[in-house]
């Protein structure tokens, strides 16, 4: 991919706020020439995304972007230096929080929207217990990895046998697989994470009927599951057991015709305009750059400040990539307690990690670092912008339901595929992705939108990305109006219009439980 966008390689680095000492570059800037002209040329050429020091920073002094903290300097930074991981580092970050100190401001960032601003509904598939679905699959579910082969031999014979051309209103066979199920604790958070993991997809608005596959004599069992969630719907459930019928291929050929038997049901369902404060929308970034926090996750955020205005919910995730911002979040609580549970969470990460000889601020990737991000601080500021600017109204546990409406923090991984698990689990039913790196990203029965930080990226990867955010900085497109277009194509998409991820058959594989706890 070439270094410079067409349009920016003429335009002077970017300076996101004016107490930034470090500005940004939007364009590849070559060893020996002063980017801002400051008399000092660069010993080194510096890729776009990349920071360069506005004025000269003292070893130990803050180094800020978007008027934020995001490291420090370990080495004397000269005017017009290059600004990266070679001088500057994570050091202590604020902890004194101010709870709540911006939650006027929060409640009045809901935009206010007229009769005729905006749609206000979707076609979705509406459910007997209230909820509305984007998509109407049958899933398969495996309770231990031993039933895994199965379940996807079986959704491979259904998807390509051509039975479901008969039946329009059927988005198709989904296998969830995994590799836990026994081998586990029979109590504790690992068996429950699965459990909610498990019963979530089973029960998710998107699915319409589900048949659980285990081996029969696994830790993990249907029957306990039901005792602990069932809401008086077993009838949309079906259980089946390798050791009970027959061996592999028996069971195989069972779950094809138990699906035969369920198409006239599950089709019975139609699309009907359904308003849009029944959607969940899960938050995902991955493979993020230096313009992710400039681009495609303000312009997401403002997306879901649209959708949060319509009485929606959108779920940010992946605590150990909010690390350094939680003040972002803990300004805007909605309570006392929605903040002490965010702050219980950020305490749990930072014990968890040192007890696995790690720590939080060993993030970014090296890919994030490549792209431009240099401490976990950046990354976080970054990253938190996608989730707009509305009020922080609940935090919830790994795959727990979520209630909404509004803003909701969940408890996850940074690694996406476990993030956007647990975010479909607690009844997401789209999710928006954004990257600067790239990413081959997707998710069912959850469809993703991915969302490209710059235009490189979107000529590059055009059969993956759904919307192109790099034009904010290219031809100067509005965050509002990108924000706008990003919310129509979100919209849409919950309609049933396909995306990249869906048309290259992405997301069979991104089904990664949260594994917690003693493997026995």
């Amino acid at each position: 991919m070439p270094d410079t966008e067409t349009g920016l390689a003429d335009r002077p680095p970017l300076v996101l706020s004016e107490r930034d000492n470090v500005a940004v570059l939007a364009a590849r800037a070559e060893a020996g020439s002063d980017p801002l002209e400051l008399g000092a040329p660069l010993s080194a050429a510096v890729a776009p995304g990349h920071k360069i020091a506005r004025r000269p920073i003292g070893i130990g002094e803050p180094v800020v972007k978007y008027g934020q903290v995001i490291g420090y300097a370990t080495a004397p930074i000269a005017a017009g230096e290059h600004v990266h991981s070679h001088n500057c580092e994570i050091g202590e970050h604020e902890r004194a929080y101010r709870i709540s100190d911006k939650l006027a401001e929060a409640r009045a960032a809901i935009p206010r929207l007229n009769d005729g601003d905006i749609a206000g509904s979707f076609l979705g598939y509406q459910r007997a217990d209230g909820r509305a679905g984007t998509r109407n699959m049958i899933a398969l579910v495996a309770t231990v990895n031993c039933s895994a082969t199965v379940v996807r031999r079986a959704a491979d014979i259904l998807n390509a046998s051509g039975m479901l051309d008969d039946w329009p209103n059927i988005d198709g066979v989904v296998a969830f697989a995994h590799g836990t199920g026994c081998g586990m604790a029979s109590n504790g958070p690992g068996w429950e994470i699965l459990q909610r993991v498990l019963w979530g997809h089973a029960t998710h608005p998107n699915v319409g009927a589900a048949v659980f596959v285990g081996l029969g004599c696994e830790v993990m069992q249907v029957a306990r599951m039901k005792a602990l969630y069932s809401d008086g719907a077993e009838t949309r459930f079906h259980g089946l057991a390798i050791q009970e019928n027959g061996g592999t291929r028996a069971t195989i050929e069972r779950i094809v015709e138990t699906v035969r038997e369920l198409l006239p049901e599950v089709n019975r369902t139609a699309r009907r305009p359904t308003p849009v404060s029944a959607l969940k929308l899960g938050l995902q970034c991955g493979g993020s750059d230096g313009w992710s926090g400039i681009t495609a996750n303000p312009a997401l955020g403002i997306a879901c400040d649209l959708l949060v205005a319509q009485g929606a919910t959108v779920v940010l995730s992946e605590t150990p990539e909010i690390f350094g911002a939680e003040q972002l979040l803990l300004s805007r609580a909605a309570s006392q307690e929605v903040a002490d549970r965010l702050i219980e969470r950020i305490r749990w990460w930072e014990d968890y990690a040192a007890k696995n000889g790690a720590s939080l601020d060993q993030n970014p990737s090296p890919g994030n670092k490549a792209g431009g991000l240099t401490t976990i601080l950046e990354k976080s500021l970054g990253a938190v912008a996608k989730a707009g600017a509305t009020p922080l109204n609940e935090v919830v546990g790994y795959g727990e339901q979520v209630k909404g409406p509004g803003l909701v923090f969940m408890d996850t991984p940074g690694y996406d595929p476990v993030s956007a698990t647990g975010q479909i689990a607690g009844g997401c039913q789209l999710v928006a992705f954004t990257t600067g790196r790239g990413s081959a990203f997707g998710s069912k029965p959850a469809p993703t939108l991915k969302i490209a930080t710059s235009d490189r990226l979107y000529r590059a990867m055009r059969e993956d990305m759904d919307v192109n955010a790099g034009d904010v900085l290219e031809t100067g497109v509005s965050l509002a109006e990108k924000g706008r277009e990003i919310h129509d194509r979100l919209i849409a998409a919950a309609s049933g219009e396909q995306t990249k991820s869906e048309a290259l058959g992405l997301g069979d594989h991104e089904f990664v439980p949260w594994q917690i706890g003693a493997v026995l």
